[in-house]
């Protein structure tokens, strides 16, 4: 059974930064391609980062040169370094597997306010 289980959200001010934790089971995350994507209130889910299971990392153009999506093989666990974060950037952030609609974790709130 897959399971994603996504943590590090939280409040933050402007300018500050957060990184987000998917921890994978059941699946290998070095040999899957991984996700975040985010959905802010009243606005449909958006792809926010990718990473292949060859290592190339995509971004929307909303973060990029902000946000870095990386893998760490070991624990078989994507990461989202989020910096520089805009209250825009407020959403509910989601761990996916496979780029499908197959696979999700539960989500992480993440608030940009002042």
């Amino acid at each position: 059974q897959v399971q994603l289980v996504e943590s590090g959200g939280g409040l933050v001010q402007p300018g500050g930064s957060l990184r987000l934790t998917c921890a994978a089971s059941g699946i290998i995350t070095r040999f899957t391609d991984m996700a975040w994507y985010r959905q802010a209130p009243g606005k449909q889910r958006e792809l926010a980062a990718t990473i292949t299971s060859g290592g190339t990392t995509n971004y929307a153009d909303s973060v990029k040169g902000r946000f870095t999506i990386s893998r760490d093989n070991a624990k078989n666990t994507v990461y989202l370094q989020m910096n520089s974060l805009k209250p825009e950037d407020t959403a509910v952030y989601y761990c996916n597997a496979g780029l499908t609609n197959r696979f999700w974790g539960q989500g992480t709130q993440v608030t940009v306010s002042s």
